[in-house]
């Protein structure tokens, strides 16, 4: 088969790697990191701008690679040829390589801030949180200084607390390895990181299973949603995660 790969920058490497060794032609298009900062109506449109773009004519399918990620996939559709996408949350079932993996590590580890390669090096340069961001148009991006600045003193610590202190909840930092870093500079950054906020680091094994599998063309219904033309995205809202849904109305998984 030949295959059309829309993904986030973020897995950048481990796509690299997984096509690499992939039985397929595959044809890999990113897009940037920040893409999930813009908000769902943001993302969905960038994202549904890029598959119209795409000449089809050479393709068996276009793989997506991104999770749910917070509804940003919704409503996406397939037009002549199927649209794949992983059941997964968001980009760390990815790196996992399942979404049981994803949820036993989130439910025994609340409180967790997660790194990778891709999360270090492609980080605050790419812009995600320029003017269409969620943090920028909220505010959340301001630095303390800032809302005295705008606000007083008294109101800006109560500000800062609140709205631009967006790691209060964390207390760990754990870097996901994948076996495709050169070295160990982005897990000791990590490490680094963790210990200049007093927090706990734990340096876990990846699986690219799912990614392989997507490029593969190994898409069993249970890790995988393959939407037919003339049906898009929807959310299932329960352990399935997607779902099929007809142009028309919401519809019940379909799997060619």
């Amino acid at each position: 088969m030949r295959l059309k790969l829309i993904a986030c920058e973020i897995l950048y490497r481990e796509v690299c790697a997984v096509v690499a060794g992939s039985i397929h032609q595959v044809d890999v298009e990113f897009m940037p990191k920040g893409l999930h900062d813009i908000g769902q109506t943001g993302m969905n449109a960038r994202l549904a701008e890029t598959l119209a773009a795409v000449d089809e004519t050479p393709y068996d399918a276009i793989l997506l690679g991104y999770g749910l990620c917070s509804n940003g996939v919704v409503g996406l559709a397939a037009r002549r040829i199927p649209l794949v996408l992983p059941r997964a949350h968001d980009c760390i079932t990815l790196f996992l390589g399942s979404k049981e993996a994803y949820l036993d590590y989130f439910f025994s580890h609340p409180g967790v801030y997660f790194k990778t390669t891709g999360w270090i090096e492609r980080g605050t340069d790419l812009g995600q949180h320029g003017p269409e961001a969620i943090h920028r148009r909220s505010g959340m991006t301001q630095t303390y200084e800032e809302l005295v600045e705008k606000y007083g003193e008294d109101n800006a610590k109560f500000l800062y607390k609140e709205l631009c202190d967006m790691t209060r909840n964390y207390g760990q930092i754990t870097f996901i390895e994948t076996g495709v870093e050169p070295d160990e500079r982005f897990a000791n950054q990590a490490r680094e990181e963790a210990a200049g906020k007093g927090w706990k680091f734990e340096s876990i094994r990846g699986n690219l299973a799912l990614l392989r599998a997507l490029v593969d063309g190994d898409w069993d219904d249970d890790r995988f949603l393959v939407v037919p033309p003339g049906h898009r995205i929807g959310s299932s809202f329960d352990e399935r995660i997607v779902r099929t849904e007809s142009n028309g109305e919401g519809g019940a998984d379909k799997v060619l």
